[in-house]
């Protein structure tokens, strides 16, 4: 386990000797025959069947165009980790991805299994783009260059190394921030936060570029913005720091089998553990009744792993009702689904 707290003068410790980066509290590298055992096992045994492709709920977006009034939150899921984020005027989309398939080349790798819940010309005008980390179903070239000719006037907040991904595809206003470090942007404050993931878009660079967490503030507004990551201690500085948050956006799926994902994805009951790290402040002097809301992502949209895409909600609302939590606190949208705060 690495030190969290590195001397002074030092380099942070998620920070490799040598150049890329590494987890605070485990390794998560565990290499070709792990990956070869999962591929068996899953060839050996039977897995839980799927709903149909593109029979998951769906409904009309109801966002604000072009944007949200007063201090009004809006959030849209377009699939897996994309959502649009309205924060009063400031419109926000996360890990952006509309192409049909997960994958370097089109036709290749994870295919949609519902399409985009946002039609990609309905978006409203875009400010701020959050980008978390290199994975295919998370950092899809065609749509960041879609979105670069579309929304030129957005600004791209990500993490160390990202930018020479970014630019080639005609993002022009990109910022990379390191863990714990924070920019403004059109009014609102960003701060990236740990993760527990990995990085790498082939077999040569594992490791280089940074994954991470985002926290977006406006005014008394918190937004948590979970990308992609195994459930680790950090939540609870993360929150210390941050938290509350009107809304946490977490990834509830892609976690069987869980001696393989573990490190990597939560699964939904972690999820939840996370999203009370994150704000267990709810109940400190001034912060005492401050509505805190979960929303699952990274769910139903690529199978990537061997829980059958209906499983996550089933188990989130469980381990919510398990903790306690209201249960409208906990919103599992459909594809184009918006709810307003």
């Amino acid at each position: 386990m690495a030190d969290a707290s590195p001397l002074p003068g030092s380099p942070p410790a998620h920070h490799r000797l040598g150049g890329g980066f590494r987890n605070l509290h485990t390794d998560t590298d565990q290499g070709p025959r792990a990956l070869f055992r999962w591929w068996f096992e899953r060839w050996r045994s039977p897995r839980a069947p799927d709903p149909a492709r593109g029979s998951l709920p769906r409904e009309a977006p109801a966002f604000a165009h072009p944007r949200a009034a007063g201090d009004a939150i809006s959030v849209t899921w377009v699939g897996h980790s994309t959502l649009l984020v309205q924060l009063g005027a400031l419109n926000v989309l996360t890990d952006p991805v509309w192409s049909d398939h997960a994958a370097p080349l089109p036709g290749l790798g994870p295919r949609r299994w519902a399409p985009p819940g946002i039609d990609f010309g309905a978006l409203p005008p875009l400010d701020l783009v959050l980008l978390s980390h290199d994975h295919y179903d998370h950092f899809d070239t065609r749509t960041v260059r879609r979105l670069a000719a579309a929304h030129p006037q957005a600004h791209w907040v990500t993490t160390l190394g990202m930018a020479a991904l970014v630019r080639p595809r005609g993002v022009t206003r990109v910022t990379e921030l390191d863990w714990w470090d924070e920019t403004d942007v059109a009014g609102a404050r960003i701060a990236c936060a740990p993760a527990q993931h990995f990085s790498g878009r082939g077999p040569f660079d594992r490791w280089r570029r940074l994954w991470a967490s985002f926290v977006l503030r406006a005014g008394d507004r918190r937004i948590y913005f979970g990308g992609d990551s195994g459930y680790h201690p950090e939540y609870t500085a993360i929150g210390r720091r941050y938290g509350p948050f009107d809304l946490s956006l977490l990834p509830i799926g892609a976690y069987e089998p869980r001696w393989f994902m573990r490190t990597v994805h939560m699964d939904p009951e972690e999820a939840v553990q996370a999203f009370r790290d994150l704000n267990a402040t709810r109940g400190n002097g001034e912060k005492q009744g401050r509505r805190a809301v979960m929303v699952g992502m990274h769910w139903g949209t690529f199978k990537l792993t061997d829980e059958a895409l209906g499983e996550p909600p089933v188990r989130a609302r469980a381990a919510w009702t398990h903790a306690g939590e209201d249960p409208d606190d906990l919103w599992i949208l459909p594809h184009g689904g918006t709810r307003w705060l």
